[in-house]
């Protein structure tokens, strides 16, 4: 670079601002400039010697056609534009004269087709015995005369009766004749019978103008195309020439742009550039070039700061610089130079001087300079700081990990250690252990410790330290700041906290200490403390800033891990008050259950078993989609809604359609008030199992399908119609009834059982239900198999699973009595079922038992309409229940003094244990339940 200067002449100016291009990967400031080379691999040299020897006219030559350098690529760019002008030329040439070929081709054909239909005698002919007979020989001998390939007359139909080959005569013509029946001339270039051809098709006409043959005229493409096939060689010879001659011509211009750009390729000069202006402005070096007479042709940035040069140094004597003389002298005497150490002003600078005119450079020097001092002083401080950035890029990897604030404590404590202290302990306030709000006090718990070994006498983990107020810890507490206790041996304020621990602290060799508070925000959440021992200096301040920005990171990540601790405390506290602590007492099913959180914390999935009256119990498998305390406390409200609709006694799917209008009126609510987000991906699974008929009616919203294991041990899932989720509204749900034989097992889940990141629904069924087919016949071997086959090692979704086997209430426990519209038949019914009470052995309730009969059945045949049926069951509790046809539910009351009835309803409310009214398609029935005596 150094001598391309020299040459152009030109003096390089110091620039001092803008922006600067990035240095060439390949080549470092100072070092001589890359040779250009030549397409024949030798090396030039950028005044175009090689090896000292002049390059001769061949090499240039070479060099400027070679595609490497600019003459080169510059020569090929023209030599490809010429070539592609003379193509382009040659090509449109040849295509022109074909096409003149052609139309002179087309225009001979009808004039010869022309001049034959219209000749004397043409006509007869035609009109002969034997036309072939006296038109063939005129037909050639014409042919022959006008130097044409075929002459053909042929009749309306286009059957020939001339041809140049006799064999095709009287069989049909090829080519168009529809135009030349009508009059006209045709011509047209086809696939004939002697091959491609340009043909005119000219009709005969009669006197009166009709049309009494035809006469076509062509000629081959091989004929048309003769004059330019001729012609073709003188074209390209010609443009062969040309071609010759401009690339020549390009040669030439390419060996002067050779010379002038010494052979060097684009990407070379540019990065030649990148190299200069690196030199001059990008390195951390000083960069001087002197002339052969002493004089100072370039300084970079560097070199005007280190010597404290003037802006306009450029083209002074170096003597003339106000430098000290050894530093002038040397830099004029052009002699060679390494690391030499000169003093100007208050820096020491290494020299190192080589000169430019070695290899046939102009005369001169290149001085580099260096500030040892400053570099020695930067390297020590860059050290530190590139530890100090490494270890706060490891707390943001290491510490945190966890959503657990031991765990995080831990790792705080386990980065410092030995890194930046020799021990390193964590106390926080218990509040935090536990998720809640820390409060200010003086009372820690050791929560973490670390160390290089495990013999320090420093308060043990879980201890609970209860600080002094003049300890270094309650000032770090009071002023939020750390605090550094460089000499613990003369520290009588942290002395003061434990007199015989200190002492042996002391003792052990740990000298100095720094405490930091652990704020997050507003809160301090404890301290953490970094003591040295190894190491006989001191902390210092700076050691005290890396301490708080290393605590600051890890305090976040601390407070992230109490505030999760917290709301999943509350979360697990909510979710387990709203879940069932223990099934009720029922007969109908045999139940087994298994419910698993999800590993990233509590959610919405719930069961519930719901004794109904008539012995029926309902089952409930719900799910909201989320976790955290919204969707527990989502899941809460809907299983409250449940209970509340269950007591209803409503079918399955009208329960749905009245939970899902609910949650559509929690999402309308929330959406107004701008708080919790829309209750999405509620589902429900709702049946109700009937021990006296065996039938189950199932309801599903958005719901996966309930399996059924029948008692022979075979699976099915249930095709239960699926409705939409909850909260969607305006869509039916539909159920299905199906008689389950006793023994059967029903099995309801939520889809964290059967979906996972890993497959889809439908694989996660056949898994289920080979699980099922491989488990016990009792619902607790069932959730056992089910789950040790399917649970997932993360489960990242709660798991609900009820299986519930079905049982059969017995036919002898089981009384029915068809009652007619007649008050009389009252006295009947309570005859008929203190008979069958004896045989139960409930003689107790045979007084109770009549009198709710007879006020039910007494208000079933005055307010109500017949069929009347009553049934009593034995079960559990003692069910009597009164069916009629009327749908008026009747209301309990207080009867005045002067009503003669209206008592008897309040009777039963009183004796029974519970009552109640449900609804079926064919009216009602009025149901009241009794506790049985202790010895039934």
């Amino acid at each position: 670079m150094v001598r391309l200067l020299g040459r152009s002449g030109a003096r390089p100016t110091r620039r001092s601002s803008g922006p600067r291009p990035r240095r060439a990967p390949d080549r470092a400031p100072g070092a001589p400039e890359r040779r250009g080379r030549a397409s024949d691999g030798s090396a030039g040299t950028a005044g175009g010697d090689a090896g000292g020897g002049r390059r001769g006219p061949a090499a240039d030559l070479r060099s400027a056609v070679g595609g490497r350098s600019v003459a080169g690529q510059v020569f090929v760019l023209q030599v490809v534009i010429v070539l592609l002008l003379v193509v382009a030329a040659v090509g449109a040439l040849v295509l022109q004269v074909r096409h003149d070929s052609t139309t002179e081709a087309r225009n001979r054909s009808v004039a010869v087709a022309e001049t034959f239909a219209n000749a004397p005698g043409t006509v007869e002919a035609l009109r002969s015995a034997d036309p072939t007979a006296v038109l063939q020989p005129r037909a050639e001998a014409a042919r022959e005369a006008t130097k044409v390939d075929f002459i053909v007359v042929m009749n309306t139909d286009g059957v020939r009766y001339t041809h140049p080959k006799p064999d095709r005569i009287g069989k049909t013509f090829v080519g168009t004749l529809a135009p030349a029946l009508a009059g006209r001339t045709v011509t047209e270039e086809i696939d004939g019978t002697i091959g491609p051809l340009v043909q005119a098709v000219v009709p005969v006409e009669d006197a009166d103008g009709s049309v009494v043959g035809l006469v076509s005229a062509g000629i081959t493409t091989e004929n048309v195309g003769g004059a330019a096939n001729q012609q073709l060689p003188l074209v390209l010879i010609a443009a062969a020439a040309g071609l010759v001659l401009a690339t020549a011509g390009t040669a030439l211009v390419s060996r002067r742009l050779l010379r002038q750009t010494h052979g060097l390729g684009p990407h070379e000069m540019t990065r030649m550039y990148e190299h200069h202006d690196a030199v001059l402005h990008s390195v951390r070096e000083g960069v001087l070039i002197v002339g052969g007479e002493g004089t100072l042709l370039l300084a970079n940035d560097e070199a005007h700061r280190l010597l404290d040069l003037p802006d306009d140094a450029e083209g002074l004597h170096v003597q003339d610089l106000a430098l000290p003389p050894d530093t002038a002298g040397l830099l004029a005497s052009g002699r060679v130079a390494t690391d030499e150490v000169h003093l100007v002003k208050d820096r020491l600078l290494a020299i190192n001087q080589r000169t430019t005119d070695s290899q046939g450079g102009p005369p001169g020097t290149v001085a580099t300079l260096r500030d040892s001092t400053e570099l020695r002083a930067l390297s020590g401080r860059a050290e530190a700081a590139r530890e100090r950035l490494n270890m706060l890029y490891d707390a943001g990897a290491a510490v945190g990990t966890s959503l657990d604030v031991t765990r995080t404590a831990e790792e705080l404590a386990e980065l410092a250690v030995p890194r930046f202290a020799d021990f390193a302990t964590v106390d926080l306030f218990d509040a935090v252990l536990s998720g809640g709000q820390p409060e200010a006090a003086r009372t820690l718990r050791r929560t973490a410790i670390s160390g290089i070994r495990k013999d320090a006498p420093l308060y043990p983990v879980g201890e609970q330290i209860r600080l002094v107020d003049s300890a270094p810890q309650s000032r770090s507490l009071s002023t939020g700041q750390a605090v550094v206790e460089p000499r613990l041996g003369e520290a009588a304020g942290w002395q003061a906290q434990d007199l015989e621990r200190s002492a042996q602290v002391v003792e052990y060799g740990i000298h100095s200490l720094i405490t930091v508070p652990l704020r997050a925000g507003s809160l301090v959440l404890g301290m953490a403390n970094f003591w040295r021992s190894e190491k006989p200096e001191p902390f210092d301040t700076e050691e005290a800033a890396l301490a708080e920005e290393l605590v600051a990171r890890a305090a976040v990540s601390i407070d992230n891990a109490r505030r999760y601790t917290r709301e999943h405390n509350m979360a697990v506290t909510l979710q387990r008050s709203l879940l069932p602590r223990r099934l009720p007492e029922q007969n109908a099913l045999e139940i087994a259950y298994r419910y698993l959180p999800a590993q990233a914390g509590v959610g919405g999935d719930w069961f519930d078993v719901l004794p109904l009256s008539g012995a029926r119990v309902a089952l409930v498998v719900g799910d909201v989609v989320g976790h955290g305390l919204h969707a527990a406390a989502t899941m809460g409200r809907l299983r409250t809604a449940v209970h509340n609709f269950s007591a209803l006694d409503l079918p399955p799917d009208e329960l749905l359609a009245l939970l899902d209008e609910l949650v559509s009126r929690i999402d309308q609510d929330e959406a107004e008030e701008g708080a919790n987000a829309p209750i999405t991906g509620a589902t429900c699974l709702y049946a109700v199992y009937d021990p006296v008929s065996r039938r189950c009616t199932v309801a599903r919203a958005g719901h996966p399908p309930p399996a059924l294991i029948h008692p022979d041990g075979s699976v099915e899932f249930w095709d239960v119609p699926a409705g939409p989720p909850l909260g969607l509204g305006g869509l039916p749900f539909e159920t299905v009834d199906l008689e389950l034989a006793e023994g059967s097992r029903l099995v309801l889940y939520t889809d964290g059982l059967v979906e996972d990141r890993e497959h889809d629904i439908d694989v996660g069924l056949d898994l289920l239900r080979d699980a099922l087919e491989r488990a016990g016949r009792s619902p607790e071997d069932t959730c056992r198999v089910v789950l040790d086959s399917r649970l997932p090692a993360k489960p990242s979704d709660d798991i609900a699973l009820l299986v519930a086997r079905t049982r059969a209430l017995s036919a002898d426990r089981i009384a029915e009595w068809q009652v007619p519209s007649d008050p009389v038949a009252v006295s009947e019914v309570r005859a008929s079922v203190s008979r069958r009470l004896a045989q139960w052995g409930l003689d107790e309730l045979t007084f109770t038992t009549e009198l709710i009969l007879s006020e039910l059945v007494t208000n079933a045949i005055r307010h109500g309409g017949g069929p009347i049926h009553v049934r009593v069951l034995y079960d559990r509790t003692l069910i009597c229940e009164v069916f009629d046809s009327s749908s008026t539910s009747p209301h309990l009351r207080y009867a005045a003094m002067t009503d003669e009835g209206g008592r008897g309803l309040f009777l039963v409310a009183q004796i029974a244990e519970r009552w109640g009214t449900r609804y079926t398609p064919a009216g009602k029935v009025i149901w009241a339940e009794q506790t049985l005596p202790r010895h039934s």
